[in-house]
């Protein structure tokens, strides 16, 4: 008789954060446990401080424990980092900070933010149903670079007395090629067109990375590149955007139209987001903020962080199988009328954030 091959065991660092972010977190590890059940793996979860939570206790936002734990896992889920108390803080002491020092850390260079809308859900979306109904396309971030990161940074002191603040955005060509690659290598998998979104007639770095992300189509014929600038690209997705199927962009230019794309599906609390490097482990997270506001309340929606285990499982582990579950157990749930607040419409059925993840629970269960 031949044994059965032994179970995968998956370890994953856990960054539940601030705000919402455990009430979430749980959600998505319970959804993660049921799905590991169902198809035959397992789970190491180690928990470590990030954020406001690890500054409280720890004096900094992002541990050395923290960031050891993570290099040594498979993958990385997040849920959110920030506090208004927190805000008062020097800048590299605030929760913020924790998410640039992780990703340097890791070498994550790549944000992939999916935007498709779920039927159930056009009509909570303030766009016309004829200009989102059918929308399925990708934001290619790039993360390590850019504004965020160049220098000189700092507010100076000059000798008439008068403050200037500097930040600098610079990019390397390998830097360019880097995510260049990742988003063209995206778009043969998808419909095969991708758009680069720059600043080029006003900034020279948006030259280099224009001239690089032209140099890199020559080694992908197949792929329909075009350019576009960034205030044109924030126009055009709330005016057309099933126009677009792969975006890549850079730092400051993607975390604006990331998020500006994110509402295309009615609320930012439905969209996912995974950080990918060359080695080591990817981070998945999803794409809104801790919303300290409705800590504690049950009244998060856990989708987002959900579905960021679902890219973790697909991008991460190669688990497709398990990622599709959990798709196909949101859209069960969304088909069912159960809706959290924030994208809530006449008709449906208000839950909280632990109803909600009982009702994805179910929705796995019945999966065949």
């Amino acid at each position: 008789m031949t044994a059965s091959p032994p179970q995968p065991t998956y370890t994953a660092t856990l960054l539940s954060g601030d705000g919402i972010g455990p009430e979430i977190m749980a959600v998505g590890v319970d959804v993660l446990k049921a799905v590991a059940q169902k198809f035959g793996f397992s789970w190491n979860f180690q928990a470590a401080p990030i954020g406001g939570s690890a500054y409280a206790a720890s004096g900094h936002p992002l541990p050395d424990e923290t960031l050891q734990l993570c290099r040594q896992s498979d993958a990385v889920y997040l849920a959110a980092v920030g506090d208004f108390k927190y805000d008062t803080l020097p800048a590299h002491l605030r929760p913020e900070q924790a998410l640039l020092g992780l990703r340097a850390g890791l070498g994550l260079f790549a944000n992939l933010r999916p935007v498709q809308i779920f039927p159930q859900l056009i009509d909570a979306s303030t766009l016309k149903r004829e200009a989102i109904e059918d929308i399925d396309l990708m934001v290619v971030r790039e993360l390590t670079g850019g504004i965020y990161f160049g220098k000189p940074k700092g507010i100076f002191q000059q000798e008439n007395g008068i403050q200037r603040g500097v930040n600098t955005m610079a990019y390397l060509d390998s830097e360019v090629d880097r995510i260049g690659k990742v988003a063209f290598e995206l778009a043969m998998k998808r419909d095969r067109k991708l758009c680069s979104v720059d600043k080029a007639n006003v900034l020279d770095v948006s030259q280099l990375w224009r001239q690089q992300m032209t140099k890199l189509a020559a080694d992908y014929p197949a792929v329909e590149l075009s350019h576009m600038y960034v205030d044109n690209a924030a126009m055009q997705l709330v005016r057309w955007p099933k126009q677009f199927d792969v975006i890549v962009t850079g730092n400051l230019f993607g975390d604006i139209l990331s998020d500006e794309a994110s509402m295309l599906t009615g609320s930012i609390g439905m969209l996912p987001s995974a950080s990918l490097g060359t080695e080591g482990p990817g981070l998945f997270e999803p794409v809104h903020g801790s919303a300290p506001d409705i800590a504690g309340l049950d009244k998060a929606n856990p989708i987002a962080q959900v579905l960021s285990g679902a890219m973790m499982l697909r991008y991460g582990l190669d688990r497709p199988d398990a990622a599709r579950c959990i798709e196909g157990a949101v859209e069960q749930v969304l088909e069912q009328g159960y809706r959290t607040g924030d994208i809530a419409s006449e008709g449906t059925q208000v839950v909280g954030c632990r109803e909600m993840g009982d009702r994805l629970l179910t929705a796995i269960d019945r999966q065949t």
